[in-house]
């Protein structure tokens, strides 16, 4: 593979440089690879250059203003390209929603769009957003805000063509019970494969790339003896497998932190909940804190519905107020022990679940809803998202603070 190298020129220096990395993507077979090139930037030296030497920034050509606090819902490939997104743009329009978050990745390894047939990408393309231009320009033309979520390492599309990048049961691809295959947070390509993405997105004009799934399958300190796969640059670290499985995971939110800077994009990272009230998750690989530090954004899901038995509380899905409090109270005292805390802008629920059975769980509607942003806001965090799978949001909500 030829590595193509090409300079970009900033007056006096050739220390930043552009160049192309090359990844394979395999239709079902070995002998039917195909090689990309996925364009990424490489700042090397950058410190030592003169400080009032101007770098080297992307510039989409679009217009977004940061809203005064983004309060946003989460809007589907299909949703973003569908009948339903002219609904979804009137709700925000009568609301004080202003962001959506809308799926670029999507949880199989799919693009949403599919991209120039020169693109690296183009074959995991999807046609749920025909025109990715016109999307950008009814949200710039809207005032609002746009967030690309790029779902990184639950990829059963990638892990099909690139078992390698993956995790074997034997000579399988392992598969998690709903059908679900991961890509392996320790290879390298893999953080290349998903910041190229990422840059794809912000050259469409988003201001923010919110990556979901940053970390290993649940439960995988059950299987991290069993099942195959390849350690890369960790494998001779001195650290336990779990220590292991942090760095990796942090390593890969840093890297791509630094290789969006120069797309003047804010990065965010989607977590568990429950992270922020343990020192880290041991099987997933998430440490609230280590990941916080390289974010400007850090969205813990916070759905009382997914909660167990938890601050005291028996049953949280029955109690969204205390359930909300509560978690900020002790994600509040976690972020006060970074130097540099990124947002706070937590996922809140507009579901029922139902599926927690009969006296688990409520029918969450306006008043459930508006109780998770009060209970924020009381805490000092008046940023949220909205999840609703189906995109059907409850009405009648009062979405100010």
């Amino acid at each position: 593979m030829n590595w193509k190298n090409s300079l970009v020129i900033l007056g006096v220096s050739a220390s930043v440089f552009v160049y192309s990395q090359p990844f394979t993507y395999a239709n079902e077979t070995e002998s039917n690879h195909t090689v990309f090139h996925a364009e990424r930037l490489m700042f090397e030296n950058v410190k030592s250059l003169p400080e009032n030497m101007k770098r080297f920034t992307f510039n989409s050509g679009r217009n977004f203003e940061y809203p005064d606090a983004v309060r946003g819902i989460y809007v589907t490939g299909h949703s973003a390209g569908g009948e339903r997104f002219q609904s979804l743009v009137n709700l925000i329009n009568k609301t004080d929603l202003n962001a959506m978050v809308i799926d670029i990745k999507d949880d199989h390894g799919n693009l949403t769009y599919i991209p120039d047939e020169n693109s690296p990408y183009n074959q995991i393309g999807q046609p749920y957003i025909k025109d990715t231009t016109a999307l950008l320009d009814t949200l710039e033309k809207e005032a609002i805000y746009p967030i690309a979520r790029v779902v990184v390492f639950k990829d059963s599309v990638l892990a099909k063509s690139n078992p390698e990048w993956s995790f074997k049961d034997g000579n399988e691809v392992w598969a998690n019970g709903r059908g679900e295959s991961f890509v392996n947070p320790f290879v390298k390509e893999v953080w290349e494969y998903n910041v190229g993405i990422a840059i794809e997105a912000a050259k469409m004009g988003f201001k923010e790339i919110q990556f979901d799934y940053v970390r290993f399958p649940e439960g995988f300190e059950r299987r991290d003896e069993e099942l195959i796969y390849n350690q890369g640059d960790y494998k001779e670290s001195k650290e336990d497998n779990i220590q292991k499985r942090v760095s990796a995971v942090t390593d890969f939110v840093a890297y791509a932190k630094e290789q969006l800077e120069p797309y003047d994009v804010d990065v965010s990272v989607d977590i568990f909940g429950y992270t922020a009230t343990l020192p880290e998750a041991p099987g997933i690989g998430q440490n609230f804190s280590k990941i916080s530090e390289n974010v400007d954004v850090i969205s813990s899901m916070i759905y009382p519905s997914h909660w167990t038995s938890y601050f005291g509380i028996a049953k949280p899905d029955l109690e969204p107020y205390r359930l909300v409090e509560e978690y900020a109270k002790v994600e509040k005292v976690k972020l006060s022990e970074l130097e540099t805390p990124p947002t706070s802008r937590p996922w809140i629920q507009d579901f029922t679940a139902s599926w927690l059975g009969s006296g688990n769980y409520k029918v969450y509607g306006p008043a459930e809803v508006e109780a998770q942003i009060r209970a924020l806001n009381d805490q000092g965090i008046d940023e949220y998202l909205i999840w609703n799978a189906g995109n059907s949001y409850t009405t009648g909500v009062d979405y100010t603070p």
